[in-house]
């Protein structure tokens, strides 16, 4: 399904009653709604919610947003982490009135929003954006965008940023291979990631998203002030074993929100491994619980 914004459609899909609760599932950077596994949607819709999971503008089967014709994506991307401002098509603060533009269009008055990395930093913006909107936030193995904190290790962000390979069997090759460098240590499912990596593929191959969204990342600076702001109940979560996103970022986004929940899990790296999505899943739950939505 389809929702019309006006200047751009998003991709979304919709799980369980709409008279339940709503949990709005937002994912990272260059990742499909496909890339949250349907049985981890499925349990949440079995503890009483109606989750929303959708494709964030330049990925997936929602618009693609086109650059300037004088502008080198790539090289603003490496004039950004040298420090460098950088002007961008779009922020994440459009990529979260993205977000708040799909709830409009369902009718959906509030919600409760979790967001995984790049994600993750569109839900604090959203937050920061649309409190009122807001029922609860979930940020998971995500950062508040201060050069100080959350930073990537240079050879697992060198794998994601690389260009793609030729051909459909190698694109999906690459694409195991970064899941498997960011992956939980002891706990990669390579069957699952391949699985992923060809059903992406197949849906939506546009290899220009990646560095685009990477690009608003960087152009989009510090929210750690604009969070120290908020008054939205809200969950932080990370990894011990992040090499994408030290967990750092998380330390410091929970730090920033007024009385937020750390819960730093030993052995998580930049993903959620089907053996810890109980402990995930149960401690949003329980976050959620203590918030009535009103919707």
């Amino acid at each position: 399904m389809q929702a019309d914004l006006g200047t751009l459609t998003i991709e979304y899909e919709t799980h369980g009653d709409p008279e339940d609760p709503t949990l709005l599932l937002v994912h990272g950077l260059g990742a499909q709604l496909i890339a949250w596994d349907d049985e981890f949607v499925q349990r949440f819709v079995e503890r009483g919610y109606h989750v929303v999971r959708f494709d964030n503008r330049d990925i997936g089967l929602s618009t693609k947003i086109d650059m300037p014709d004088d502008m080198d994506v790539l090289t603003a991307i490496l004039e950004a982490l040298g420090g460098s401002p950088v002007d961008a098509p779009y922020l994440l603060s459009d990529m979260a009135d993205d977000a708040l533009g799909l709830l409009e269009v369902l009718e959906i008055e509030r919600a409760h929003i979790l967001g995984v990395s790049m994600g993750g930093m569109i839900v604090q913006q959203m937050a920061i954006n649309a409190p009122h909107r807001i029922a609860s936030m979930t940020s998971i193995m995500s950062t508040t965008g201060d050069p100080d904190v959350g930073q990537a290790e240079p050879d697992v962000l060198g794998l994601l940023m690389a260009p793609p390979p030729p051909g459909r069997d190698a694109i999906i090759d690459a694409a195991v291979a970064v899941s498997e460098a960011i992956a939980s240590p002891g706990l990669f499912d390579e069957e699952r990631a391949r699985r992923l990596a060809a059903a992406a593929y197949d849906r939506s191959f546009y290899p220009e998203g990646t560095p685009q969204q990477g690009l608003a990342i960087l152009a989009s600076g510090s929210r750690t002030e604009a969070l120290r702001s908020i008054d939205v109940p809200a969950l932080v979560i990370h990894g011990d074993s992040d090499p994408l996103v030290h967990y750092s970022g998380g330390e410091r986004t929970a730090e920033a929100i007024p009385n937020a929940e750390f819960i730093l899990i030993e052995g998580m790296a930049h993903d959620i491994p089907e053996l810890m999505w109980n402990r995930v899943i149960t401690a949003v739950c329980e976050h959620t619980a203590r918030v009535s939505t009103g919707s």
